[in-house]
């Protein structure tokens, strides 16, 4: 038997090509990954970010990537290997899921180091605008636009007040407090560092609404935006 003709240069290329558009074909994390690095790497260019600041964005955008790669090798491996449940098997896939969520977290915090303080200072210009916000503004929006969510399912007739439909309350209730928090903190040094946080949570509470299956990405993003919306026009109308 004749062995195997070891593959061309440019067919080991085109193995790897094919193995990155595997992952991405089926892999949604990746498509996530992907077009996080695709913003990010259009934001570094708007902002003019530093060589080295550029070369660090890229370095952890290729770590994550490369980490999604080998976790999704190392499962496709597992799942050949055994059909049945093993606990092994399970720790292997929960060992290469935290190297992705390592990758992941330094990346995070490469990008606030590089973007937080162009970012800060764009937004500070807004943020000065609404100086000494008082509080009971803040449970006042929250209050109106849990009303408008409630009665914009009345008329819809979709979903309860906490359940389902369009637009999402939690959603909208989410991304109402971020924008409160942003507000009421505008004269704290720290006030970038919470707003950051606070959107951070709101994306998550979003997100646990579509990976639950209570509600579609529409209808997430309307509740985000509508929150948001009636938040910010609430506090620039009684500011």
């Amino acid at each position: 038997m004749s062995a195997r003709p070891r593959p061309s240069v440019i067919e080991s290329f085109n193995y790897a090509i094919e193995g990155v558009i595997h992952v991405l074909r089926t892999q949604r994390n990746m498509r996530i990954h992907f077009a996080v690095a695709a913003a990010v790497i259009a934001a570094a260019a708007a902002v003019q970010v530093s060589k080295l600041e550029l070369i660090a964005l890229l370095l952890a955008i290729a770590f994550v990537l490369i980490a999604e790669m080998i976790n999704t090798a190392i499962e496709g491996a597992i799942d050949v290997a055994t059909t049945s449940f093993d606990p092994m098997a399970k720790l292997a896939k929960d060992i290469a899921a935290g190297a992705v969520l390592i990758a992941t977290v330094n990346a995070i915090a490469i990008g606030y180091l590089v973007f937080s303080g162009e970012v800060a200072n764009r937004s500070a210009r807004v943020l000065d605008r609404l100086r000494n916000a008082p509080a009971k503004l803040t449970i006042i929006a929250l209050v109106v636009v849990i009303i408008v969510v409630i009665a914009t399912k009345a008329v819809s007739g979709r979903g309860t007040p906490l359940r389902g439909g369009l637009p999402s309350g939690h959603a909208a209730v989410a991304f109402a407090g971020w924008m409160a928090s942003t507000y009421v903190l505008s004269n704290s040094e720290h006030r970038f560092l919470i707003s950051t946080l606070t959107f951070i949570m709101a994306l998550l509470v979003a997100q646990t609404r579509v990976e639950t299956g209570v509600h579609s990405a529409s209808e997430v993003v309307s509740g985000g935006v509508l929150g948001a919306l009636m938040t910010l026009a609430l506090f620039q109308a009684f500011q």
